[in-house]
């Protein structure tokens, strides 16, 4: 049982999350048997959803033209991609140095799938680089092997003191974001928390903790302050650099919304209609915050808006869903 405010794993029989202090909602009252259809409030700056439905959403919608489709996606995913607001530095050269990438495993990775690595994608590896980050379909997956490894091999406290020690049970390399690495030279308890690749102020600190607790993947429940997932714990090497770098909390969400768009572009493209259907907001306008939010992309919230459009006829297609959960 997971709560449904924070994503944490609790005991089955838990009323409340000892993580934020949110009463849990026991199994077969919630979430689980009822169809999510939003209602947003806009309050101080946040945005929230309801899970009842609204006054004037019980209709199912109109189906989308595929023109409409077309437009969206190049807003979700646009063809320039999304340049974030940090430069990878002399990251790539840290992490082949610490053994937390093995260079010819991770070369041969991309050669074998067909893709191989180009000039700019190599230089980021071995020689480091001073240019803005640019995230696009072309080179995702890269960038989330390559942050991969710098979550997993960063010192930092949400590492070292939150959700991965408090609920791995004595054993942190269970975890598909631990375990699952098998691009690296030495063993993963020695490249968990290993390094001190990203230095952070406590006030970058507390402000990675706090965008990290609120953004979340549709691939499991957990927000990046978990990161038990490749795709967490690459979110979370990369909110570190942004933090580290002076991103503001808008741009770090801003970020995380087309970070996540380019992994899951499939689901991200879902939202994006849903947004238009039920708010008549374009992708662009959807603040961030809301985007990579727990009601709309955890698991729990991305199957409860899915299952609303699908009863509306309104699921549009992509030529893929994004990477997977384990390295491919």
């Amino acid at each position: 049982m997971y709560c449904q405010h924070c994503g944490v794993k609790l005991p089955n029989k838990a009323r409340e999350c000892d993580i934020c202090g949110q009463p849990v909602a026991q199994p077969g009252r919630g979430a689980a048997v009822v169809v999510i259809v939003l209602v947003f409030i806009i309050l101080m700056g946040g945005i929230a959803w309801n899970q009842q439905s609204p006054a004037g959403a019980n209709a199912a919608p109109a189906a989308i033209a595929p023109q409409e489709t077309a437009a969206l996606q190049a807003q979700v995913n646009p063809v320039e991609g999304y340049q974030l607001p940090a430069v990878p530095g002399n990251l790539g050269p840290q992490l082949l140095a610490a053994g937390a990438i093995d260079y010819d495993r991770f070369v041969e990775l991309y050669e074998r799938s067909g893709r191989p690595l180009n000039e700019a994608q190599l230089a980021i590896l071995t020689e480091g680089s001073d240019e803005p980050l640019v995230i696009n379909r072309e080179n995702a997956h890269f960038l989330l092997n390559l942050f991969w490894a710098v979550g997993l091999n960063n010192q930092n406290p949400i590492l070292t003191e939150g959700a991965m020690v408090q609920y791995g049970e004595g054993d942190v390399g269970r975890f598909a974001s631990t375990g699952g690495w098998t691009l690296g030279q030495r063993p993963i308890m020695e490249l968990y928390a290993g390094q001190p690749l990203i230095s952070l102020t406590p006030a970058q600190q507390a402000l990675l903790e706090s965008v990290a607790a609120n953004v979340y993947r549709p691939c499991c429940n957990n927000p990046t302050a978990f990161p038990d997932c490749n795709h967490g714990m690459a979110m979370l090497g990369l909110l570190e650099l942004m933090a580290a770098q002076g991103a503001t909390e808008d741009e770090m969400y801003e970020a995380a919304k087309y970070i996540n768009a380019f992994w899951f572009p499939q689901q991200a493209l879902e939202t994006a209609v849903f947004f238009q259907a039920t708010l008549d907001l374009v992708y662009t306008d959807v603040d961030g915050r809301l985007a990579v939010g727990p009601d709309v992309f955890s698991a729990s919230g991305y199957q409860g808006m899915y299952q609303w459009l699908a009863e509306g006829g309104q699921l549009p297609q992509t030529p893929d869903g994004g990477p997977s959960c384990g390295v491919s």
